[in-house]
């Protein structure tokens, strides 16, 4: 964050010279803070209602660590996904507060105090496999401040296991559903509730399930209406759209 431009900011509202109107939608464009190999963008919170978070494949450990030392400088709470031990070590080394989740692959820094926690999604998953993007799309909601409910290991293949947990399904305002194979959980759940359901196709299955092409296949193609689809192994996305809809709801 421009910390001058922001105080420059505050003294003109306190002044008289600026309405706090005109300040919010200033604030809201404030330069981003470039680290030459990236440009955080501080105040996406402020526009979008959820902060920028790292994509940490494809990068350095200096640089996630990086990025993610001066995102928690600002007192944010700070996510970052598909981070591997290597360059979990590296952050946690920067910023020692910070907390890895291997299954999910996910490190994060909880920053705000006492948060209020805005609606209910429940995160399934079709089988144990599934897990890794399950936990990325429940870590990623507990850090946006919603209430989760895991519900691990009820794919098709035994339907009763699903159907035990009828009644916290229909307490949620959406629900992620992460399966492999040929990805048919979430039509079910999708007959079953009242809510939007958000289908993750996850690269699990044997060799004709083309690392999750069958499965992303399947629930493009599903016949429950208030099914949609993220991207293969896209928990985080989920789980992002799932939070704006339960926020919604909690209002």
């Amino acid at each position: 964050m421009n910390k001058t431009s922001l105080l420059t900011l505050l003294a003109e509202v306190q002044r008289g010279n600026l309405s706090p109107e005109d300040a919010s939608v200033r604030l809201a464009s404030l330069p981003f803070e470039d680290l030459g190999h990236a440009k955080i963008d501080h105040h996406r919170n402020l526009r979008n209602g959820l902060p920028e978070v790292i994509y940490a494949a494809g990068k350095t450990p200096s640089q996630t660590s990086e990025i993610f030392a001066r995102m928690a400088a600002t007192g944010a709470d700070v996510l970052a996904t598909r981070a591997d031990t290597t360059t979990a070590d590296a952050v946690i080394a920067a910023t020692p507060t910070a907390q890895y989740h291997p299954h999910a692959r996910a490190l994060t820094l909880r920053q705000s105090t006492a948060p209020e926690f805005k609606g209910h999604i429940a995160i399934l998953c079709a089988g144990t496999s599934d897990i890794p993007i399950a936990e990325e799309a429940a870590i990623t909601a507990e850090l946006f401040n919603t209430n989760v409910t895991r519900i691990y290991d009820v794919g098709v293949a035994g339907l009763h296991r699903l159907l035990a947990h009828r009644e916290v399904l229909n307490t949620a305002d959406a629900i992620i559903v992460c399966a492999g194979m040929e990805g048919a959980l979430p039509s079910v759940v999708g007959g079953l509730v009242a809510v939007p359901v958000i289908a993750v196709p996850t690269s699990v299955g044997y060799g004709a399930s083309f690392a999750g092409a069958a499965a992303l296949l399947g629930m493009l193609n599903s016949c429950s209406p208030n099914v949609t689809v993220v991207n293969i192994d896209n928990g985080f996305g989920a789980a992002y759209t799932a939070t704006l809809i339960a926020r919604a709801a909690s209002r």
